[in-house]
């Protein structure tokens, strides 16, 4: 097929764009800065200069084609005002949206997360051992504004579809790791260097995603007739708690595992403090209160829409994942 990707210079839309191209696909890529694209060129996929909120290029980007994925999103960046990621992350959704219709396309996958749910506490009982306590109809309780303007996007997004008359699906991954990712290396080089230290008391439950696994569940929303108009959460297999995630990767890294704990609070204000201080003067705050977030939200999904309606099947398993990742920070210099 004709496909269109936004934000495909990031690691997620990356990985798609290249994925994409892989299996036969024409993959077009919406791109804001040319310098940063080689890789896809090498690849095969066409660039088009554009951005998100710039309506103009949106509309010559989705011309012919019959998949959009709409991949781009601000996620979180030190000094940018509210505003900047409701532009990005939920009104520019219809610009996307209306772009894609007058294109001649039949689909639009937009991006969301599993943010959007907030912190969904841990696992429940059922005939089969445990399973997790949040599907796509959990409610919606986001945290920041970054999941607030998620949410905003995904309301946007449908309204847009009937709008518009063109089928959207809605996918909501959760944390996202693979060769690539930067967002997770901080807890993979601090536990490989032994110097992670867990706040709490590291039984919260986190959820990830290989990179591979996610790309092939975009595809599957892009074409599974089933999809139009749904959403789906895709997430890995497995979920594990913090504890047990950390020690896996202290063994595949060789390492003793993380033993020291700290209390939550005390470091949850410093983020504060660091925050107040660094926001009005636009700096990187040394400590954010989301990154203390981590050790306190659970993070535990029921993928079982997915592989029910898409037939989405995670393949890799943490292990495997945790040591390719590994492998391509090692090969990068970065532990």
């Amino acid at each position: 097929m004709r496909v269109l990707v936004t934000g495909a210079t990031g690691f997620t839309g990356g990985h798609l764009a290249s994925g994409l191209a892989r299996r036969g696909h024409q993959v077009r890529a919406l791109v804001r800065d040319r310098s940063r694209a080689a890789a896809l060129e090498a690849a095969g996929i066409e660039l088009a200069p554009g951005d998100l909120t710039d309506v103009s290029s949106l509309r010559a980007a989705a011309q012919g084609v019959e998949v959009v994925y709409n991949i781009a999103a601000i996620y979180r960046e030190a000094g940018l005002p509210d505003d900047r990621y409701f532009a990005v992350n939920a009104r520019a959704v219809r610009s996307v949206i209306e772009a894609a219709g007058a294109g001649g396309a039949r689909r639009v996958v937009h991006c969301s997360t599993v943010g959007v749910h907030g912190d969904v506490g841990g696992t429940e009982s059922s005939g089969n051992g445990a399973r997790p306590a949040a599907n796509e109809d959990a409610p919606l309780k986001p945290g920041d504004v970054y999941q607030r303007s998620k949410v905003e996007g995904e309301s946007i997004a449908r309204q847009a579809s009937a709008d518009v008359g063109i089928e959207v699906v809605i996918a909501r991954p959760s944390g996202i790791y693979g060769p690539g990712d930067r967002r997770l290396l901080k807890l993979f080089r601090g536990v490989a260097r032994r110097r992670f230290v867990i706040l709490g008391s590291g039984e919260i439950y986190y959820h990830l995603t290989y990179i591979d696994d996610l790309v092939e569940g975009f595809r599957l929303c892009g074409e599974a007739p089933a999809a139009a108009g749904r959403t789906y959460i895709l997430a890995g297999r497995e979920v594990t708690t913090l504890n047990t995630l950390v020690e896996r990767i202290a063994r595949e890294a060789g390492v003793a595992p993380p033993s020291m704990h700290l209390p939550v609070w005390p470091v949850w204000l410093a983020g504060a403090a660091c925050e107040a201080v660094c926001a009005p003067f636009g700096l990187e705050p040394p400590l954010y209160r989301r990154r203390v977030d981590f050790f306190t939200k659970s993070r535990a999904f029921d993928i079982s829409r997915a592989q029910r309606e898409l037939g989405f099947a995670p393949r890799f398993d943490l292990k495997q994942g945790i040591a390719r990742t590994l492998a391509w920070y090692r090969q990068e210099g970065w532990l």
